[in-house]
């Protein structure tokens, strides 16, 4: 048997929303889509004060969030180094240079502390980004933008379910950036979406998702052309298709399950994990968090042969991330000291984390784990 690293949580009910969403032979940016900006911002607890716009992709929602914000050539922003190429591009794609900066040891989210030393007056957005199981000091990163006048943009790819201290995750940013790709906590097979704290943001979004056209969303989700369209501005293909949207909405509905399995597997891990040496995790869950990764940091001598180790006994594993100062295009780009980002670099390792893991597989994974370390 092998374990892979990622794996979608999929069933009859997707199934049977893809086949809906095909009857309806409208497969475009229609009703379905906007059912599931809906029940996003309900789910998310936006009130009236923040709006969903959904996307093709995470990165797509990024690079628009990007561009509705004013960031374009000449402009930098602050992204920790230790994160996905997705968000190094988006930057990239606006004209504007990402500036790396460091982690927390601990979170290995962006270390607010950092920040200060890397704003300058070409700074336009700090990225806060999430990962693993833990969220990011958004407190701590919101002090530092505010004193600058700078906006945060959250990229809540992994912590999508996830409240930060009481509030859903969705309501700490100017913007905040979900990827529903096929190994998310929930998935479209590909899709995103935007929370921005804005309305005059939303038509903006709407128009650059649709290669530039102002079509009456009213009437797009209403599974109807608008022929009466002017385009007032650049736009991309990044809308989300109908057939992706009725399988987000299928996810949101089972959601209750997808984070009680993801919360009991990662505990799981722990409490076999802890205390190992040579292992560091994440720590323990916090009763707010919906967890994405299951990452170890193992010596960096030994990761090699720990993960020859795993995939000999049919455990794939991953390495989330390698960091964006270490990229041939991103390596001459400005930074701050990276120490914890270069030693962590070295030593990240993903296990295998899926809803359809059960306790049994990982106890199993853990047993190799540990026989692993008993043979130095």
């Amino acid at each position: 048997m092998t374990f892979p690293v990622f794996q979608p949580f999929l069933g009859p009910e997707e199934l049977a929303a893809c086949g809906a969403a095909l009857d309806s032979k409208y497969l475009g940016m229609g009703s379905f889509v906007g059912e599931f900006e809906q029940s996003l911002k309900e789910m998310l607890d936006l009130g009236e004060g923040r709006h969903v716009v959904t996307f093709s992709t995470g990165h797509a929602a990024m690079h628009l969030g990007l561009l509705a914000i004013g960031v374009g050539p000449g402009d930098e922003v602050i992204t920790p180094s230790f994160n996905n190429i997705a968000d190094f591009q988006a930057i990239d794609a606006t004209g504007a240079k990402p500036v790396l900066c460091d982690v927390e040891e601990i979170s290995l989210c962006i270390d607010p502390a950092q920040i200060g030393e890397l704003i300058t007056e070409k700074t336009k957005a700090i990225v806060a980004m999430d990962y693993g199981a833990t969220l990011a000091d958004h407190e701590g990163v919101a002090k530092v933008a505010a004193e600058a006048n700078i906006p945060v943009i959250h990229d809540a790819a992994h912590s999508f379910g996830s409240s930060y201290k009481g509030a859903p995750v969705g309501h700490q940013g100017k913007l905040t950036m979900f990827s529903f790709d096929p190994i998310k906590n929930i998935t479209c097979i590909d899709g995103g979406a935007l929370v921005v704290d804005e309305e005059e943001l939303v038509v903006p979004l709407r128009e650059m998702r649709m290669i530039g056209m102002s079509q009456r969303i009213e009437t797009s989700y209403k599974n109807k052309r608008d022929w009466g369209y002017d385009v007032h501005r650049l736009g991309f293909r990044y809308h989300l298709a109908n057939l992706h949207a009725s399988i987000g909405l299928s996810q949101l509905e089972k959601f209750g399950e997808i984070r009680q399995r993801r919360r009991t597997l990662y505990q799981a891990y722990f409490d076999r994990l802890d205390g190992l040496e040579d292992c560091i995790t994440q720590g323990p869950l916090d009763d707010e968090i919906v967890p994405f990764i299951m990452c170890l940091r193992v010596p960096s001598a030994r990761r090699e042969s720990f993960k020859a180790h795993l995939l000999a006994a049919g455990i794939e594993t991953g390495i989330h991330w390698r960091p964006g100062h270490m990229f041939t295009r991103y390596k001459n780009h400005r930074c701050g000291q990276l120490a914890v980002t270069n030693r962590i670099a070295n030593e990240i390792v993903s296990l295998p984390f899926y809803p359809d893991l059960t306790i049994q597989n990982v106890d199993f994974i853990c047993d190799e784990i540990r026989s692993f370390f008993k043979n130095p």
